[in-house]
């Protein structure tokens, strides 16, 4: 790997554009050969996660109302497909549909480190562009993992929360990237559609904060979307904001650290595999990732716990990030709101922690029914827990060694005697360094159990079979990559929304 310094510099200095940030990605993205093996089994295990998620959200409004706008920009031939529908439409519409598909039940993969990400929101603009262009599915493979490599290069070097700016900035990135390996467009071409991508996919964190909405599935869509938009631009000539990173008055200096920003991102040698979606995880449980642990633990504490009205209080000891985004340290009254949305219950570890402590089990619709967050045994619990920030585990969340990060906690049970149950737990479950980590077979486990009652038994070994063969698939068979639906039944749901401007 190389270490790239990046820091802020004045117009004067006429930054040469190979010593800019976004030719060195652009750089990653158009030197992307093909993956080793390892790397391309681990991109087929997130085409099928995606598809899992996806499916499992079809009948949900933020989803139908994508496909509407999506569906009413029908593509000259070929265009690109729809989860839930027949109609093939134009791949930035593709896209944006599929992209909050995937996003809406919060259930597919994460990297943490200096930032937050779901480097899987690069796979639905890839696939829609893929499609539209004839690609294979080889060339699906290698896009995805240039996609993946500079999505966790940009998490790992760059912090975008501290400064409340949404994580989608470094997708746009990737994605980008990913689309020039996919089509082996010209660095130069690359490097402009990168910087057009960061600089229109900016965004406060709001969208993740207070009471969140509907935004947050839709959001990731949007910088898939504008991806896709840049790399045509790009392809017909048009330039960009450049130095985008180091500028004077660029995304650093004003965006970030300011002025004296300086940031180090480590990229791959010329020739280097590209093997960063190995470090990346899934979900098992249909919440933010640093939930994971949280509801693990939750299920191993229940048998320790007796009578859960006996409890005084339950503390939560973890990271920095846990206890700032989805802790009591968000200092969000919303987190413990019966009538909340959805969307700020899964950023609510003191709910999650309570209904996976009542339930022993999570489920990624029943789990946050209203009537399930309105029991009132459930809000009393759940209005008794906290988390803290505990130092040592924010060092664990940051540690260089994969091996030794943590995203879980400490939860320390006071009972109305006095007595107290603790344990804690670093990882979740499914994390490659948990007890059970995910596999291909969990991987077409949770696809069909997502898919159950969606997804005819058939259909469902018709997509996996689609899936495993993804590096032998032709530009045709991609159709095979979204699993066939009762398309009617779709319709009918799509028919009872508002109408809009299409």
């Amino acid at each position: 790997m190389i270490e790239h310094h990046v820091r802020v510099h004045p117009s004067a200095d006429r930054l040469p554009r190979e010593e800019q940030l976004a030719w060195k990605l652009a750089a990653v993205a158009t030197g992307t050969g093909e993956p080793d093996a390892d790397s391309a089994a681990m991109a087929v295990n997130r085409v099928i996660d995606n598809a899992s998620v996806a499916v499992a959200s079809l009948l949900r409004r933020p989803v139908a109302v994508a496909r509407a706008q999506a569906t009413a920009h029908r593509a000259a031939a070929p265009g690109a497909s729809v989860f839930g529908s027949r109609t093939r439409v134009s791949p930035e519409w593709a896209a944006w549909a599929n992209g909050t598909a995937v996003r809406e039940l919060d259930f597919h993969d994460t990297y943490l480190a200096a930032d937050y990400s779901h480097p899987g929101d690069n796979i639905p603009p890839l696939l829609a562009v893929a499609q539209h262009t004839g690609r294979t599915g080889a060339d699906l493979l290698r896009a995805t993992v240039a996609a993946y490599e500079i999505h966790v290069a940009l998490v790992k070097g760059i912090c975008l929360h501290e400064h409340r700016v949404d994580h989608v900035a470094h997708l746009g990135a990737a994605t980008a990237g990913g689309l020039g390996a996919l089509l082996r467009l010209p660095t130069e071409t690359v490097y402009q559609a990168v910087q057009q991508a960061v600089h229109t996919t900016t965004a406060t964190r709001q969208s993740r904060k207070g009471e969140i909405s509907s935004w947050k599935a839709y959001a990731p869509a949007f910088a898939g979307k504008a991806a896709i938009e840049a790399v045509d631009r790009a392809m017909r000539g048009e330039t960009s904001p450049s130095p985008l990173y180091e500028g004077e008055d660029g995304f650093l200096a004003w965006m970030l650290d300011g002025p004296e920003s300086h940031y180090t991102v480590r990229l791959p040698e010329p020739g280097e595999p590209r093997r960063a979606i190995l470090d990346t995880y899934t979900k098992e449980h249909s919440a933010e990732y640093q939930a994971q642990a949280v509801i693990d633990l939750a299920r191993r504490l229940r048998e320790r716990t007796g009578p859960l009205d006996e409890v005084r209080s339950i503390v939560l000891h973890t990271s920095h990030h846990t206890h700032h985004v989805i802790g009591s340290g968000a200092n969000d009254p919303q987190k413990y709101d019966p009538a909340a949305s959805r969307e700020t219950l899964d950023h609510s570890v003191p709910y999650i922690f309570a209904v996976a402590l009542e339930d022993g089990a999570w489920h990624h619709e029943r789990s946050y029914a209203p009537e399930r967050a309105a029991r009132p045994r459930t809000v009393a619990l759940w209005q008794k827990i906290t988390t803290v920030e505990d130092p040592s585990w924010t060092r664990r969340y940051h540690d260089p060694d994969p091996d030794h990060r943590a995203f879980g906690g400490r939860v320390v049970i006071t009972l109305a005697d006095g007595s107290v149950i603790e344990d804690e737990l670093a990882v979740a479950d499914a994390h490659p360094a948990g007890a059970r980590p995910f596999d291909r077979p969990a991987y077409a486990g949770k696809f069909r159990a997502l898919a159950e009652g969606v997804v005819a038994p058939a259909a469902q070994d018709a997509f996996l079979d689609a899936a495993a063969h993804l590096a032998h698939l032709s530009a045709d068979d991609l159709g095979g990559l979204f699993p066939a639906v009762d398309t009617d039944a779709v319709a009918a749901y799509d028919a009872q929304l508002p109408k809009g401007l299409f």
